[in-house]
């Protein structure tokens, strides 16, 4: 989003500000199951004895923390794409196969947010619990990891609106920008420091 300018329009900047709180909050899962597994072992081996659930624990946290990242790596355009033959294409045609992948993500998320409703209105239903020492009711690792499921859904049917509406203006750049597999330049960019994006132009001007 960053690399997109000052015109981006309000819903945009409104997604990239839940789909970044969504990303801080899904690592945050991800590290401290890190450090209770880390404990887990240490306490273990030293003490032989164990964290009871820690396995489940780091389990809900890897599902809620992967789909609370998803928003935010569709919109930086961080998802593995093979390009081999799509950079040889001719510009519309890279468009029209952006927006067609776009929808596929759209479709494809839609269904497992349809199916993953329906687990999760059936464990609300059962008051499911885990079969697990902790007995964790299931409702409340489903939830977390659904609602990260449709934060995806939200900014990725909203970044396909936005292409759509800049290839029926012609705007072959824009599609690119939201959908298009990301130049070399740009992972260039992304890998230097403040300054360097222009091949260090701009620190020798600062200097």
């Amino acid at each position: 989003m960053a690399e997109r300018g000052r015109g981006v329009p309000w819903s945009l900047r409104l997604a990239e500000r839940a789909s970044l709180a969504g990303v801080w909050f899904g690592g945050a899962l991800v590290i401290l199951a890190a450090f209770l597994i880390g404990y887990d072992v240490i306490v273990r081996k030293l003490f032989n004895v164990t964290v009871g659930g820690a396995d489940e624990l780091s389990g809900y946290a890897l599902a809620i923390g992967t789909t609370w990242s998803l928003g935010f790596t569709l919109l930086h355009r961080a998802h593995i794409r093979i390009d081999s033959l799509y950079i040889h294409f001719p510009r519309p045609m890279r468009a029209a196969l952006d927006i067609l992948g776009l929808a596929g993500f759209v479709a494809v998320f839609g269904l497992v947010a349809w199916y993953g409703w329906g687990m999760v209105a059936d464990t609300a239903a059962m008051g499911a619990r885990s079969m697990s020492p902790l007995s964790t009711p299931l409702i409340i690792p489903q939830s977390l990891w659904f609602a990260g499921l449709v934060l995806f859904l939200a900014v990725a049917a909203l970044l396909l609106l936005h292409a759509v509406l800049a290839l029926l203006r012609g705007d072959l750049a824009t599609v690119q920008t939201i959908a298009g597999s990301r130049s070399i330049k740009e992972e260039i960019a992304d890998e230097l420091p403040p300054g360097h994006e222009d091949g260090g132009e701009g620190a020798r001007r600062t200097a």
